[in-house]
């Protein structure tokens, strides 16, 4: 529960931003969105802000839930977007950042090709903290004459669990109210 109450609260401060780099609109027609994330290893929370008026930087956070490993991830992300000039509304993005989670204990799959003990199922129940880094690729669109943005992301992410290391695909659909 303390995690979900830090993370609610990092991702309401990164909501506020700072109201003085954030006067203008950016190029994308907004300043902050807040909204839902639906994504394939995890979903929750997304909330948007630009760090400033015209340079199409800002900066997301993530409070997500991943139901396959029974636990929360907060994701913040640095990303740049390029409108595309053919359709209006229409934006391209790129970017990078960092999560820190928290699983708790399930049945894992341990393979022998990878230590010296048997190929064997165990349950583990214990919580565990994770880490890693993140990339992101996505098309953004924000609806005219409504204070809404839909936006599909791919957002591959390496991550350290309890001393092994993966690498992660994941894709999701976002729905954000702009303002």
């Amino acid at each position: 529960m303390k995690f979900w109450l830090t993370g609610a609260l990092a991702l309401g401060v990164l909501a506020a931003g700072t109201p003085a780099l954030a006067q203008k609109k950016s190029n994308s027609g907004y300043t902050t969105g807040i909204g839902l994330r639906a994504g394939g290893w995890s979903s929750g929370l997304t909330v948007k802000h630009f760090l400033s008026g015209k340079n199409g930087v800002a900066v997301e956070g993530l409070l997500t839930r991943e139901y396959a490993a029974r636990g929360g991830r907060l994701t913040l992300l640095l990303e740049k977007h390029l409108p595309i000039s053919d359709f209006k509304g229409l934006q391209f993005y790129y970017g990078a950042g960092a999560h820190l989670g928290v699983y708790q204990g399930r049945y894992y799959f341990e393979d022998s090709r990878f230590s010296r003990k048997k190929n064997r199922y165990y349950f583990d129940d214990q919580n565990r903290l994770v880490g890693g880094a993140d990339l992101i690729l996505g098309l953004e669109y924000k609806l005219p004459d409504l204070p809404f943005v839909v936006a599909l992301d791919y957002k591959p992410f390496f991550e350290v669990f309890r001393g092994y290391t993966g690498l992660y695909n994941d894709a999701a659909v976002s729905l954000r109210f702009v303002f």
